[in-house]
């Protein structure tokens, strides 16, 4: 049997198209540039990002979600270098909708994780961090507990969300190794596949 995909490889399939050219999953392409935009211009003029949307508890959250859903690997950087908090802040603050999905969401996972810990989602441990994720990861646990439905909404919604500031990020472009229309004299053909 072969080498099992990772976790970043099977986003980075699902998000190819996104870098030639399609509309992302949750935001269309061209609010995507211009909050990346935005985030760069911010950070090279050395201002420290402050949330228009998030109080700095649910950001210090979101930040840590993001992490948890792309880490940096040896590859590249993840979710939180490519800016992917600040991107979401920026259009959620914009957006009463996503405001009512995110604002909610974290304030959901911060109740339902001191029901079961006794202390917010960021106050939590490792373990019992990633107890909650894997509660809310997949939507068949709405189904064994719908209690955590709109848990299960939430951090879906999010995984969107995130991966879209990934994969429009210059991080995220660069680590699908898109270079934009290019001209091909030749198609060198589809490489092999490897033999299981």
């Amino acid at each position: 049997m072969g080498k099992p995909i990772s976790r970043r490889e099977a986003l980075k399939s699902l998000a190819s198209g996104v870098a030639a050219g399609a509309i992302a999953h949750v935001v269309p392409l061209g609010a995507a540039e211009r909050a990346h935009k935005l985030i760069e211009a911010q950070r090279s003029s050395g201002i420290k990002y402050a949330p228009k949307f998030f109080s700095v508890h649910q950001y210090k959250t979101l930040q840590a979600l993001c992490d948890a859903i792309i880490p940096p690997d040896e590859q590249s950087g993840g979710a939180v270098e490519a800016g992917a908090p600040e991107f979401i802040d920026l259009l959620t603050s914009e957006n009463p909708d996503f405001q009512l999905k995110l604002g909610g969401g974290i304030m959901w996972l911060d109740a339902a994780s001191t029901d079961r810990f006794g202390q917010t989602y960021l106050a939590c441990t490792a373990d019992q961090q990633k107890h909650m994720l894997d509660s809310i990861a997949y939507r068949k646990n709405s189904a064994n507990d719908p209690g955590v439905s709109q848990g299960v909404d939430f951090f879906s919604f999010l995984r969107h969300f995130t991966a879209d500031g990934f994969f429009t990020s210059k991080i995220g472009i660069a680590y699908l190794g898109y270079v934009g229309n290019t001209f091909l004299s030749e198609f060198p053909g589809c490489p092999p596949v490897p033999e299981t």
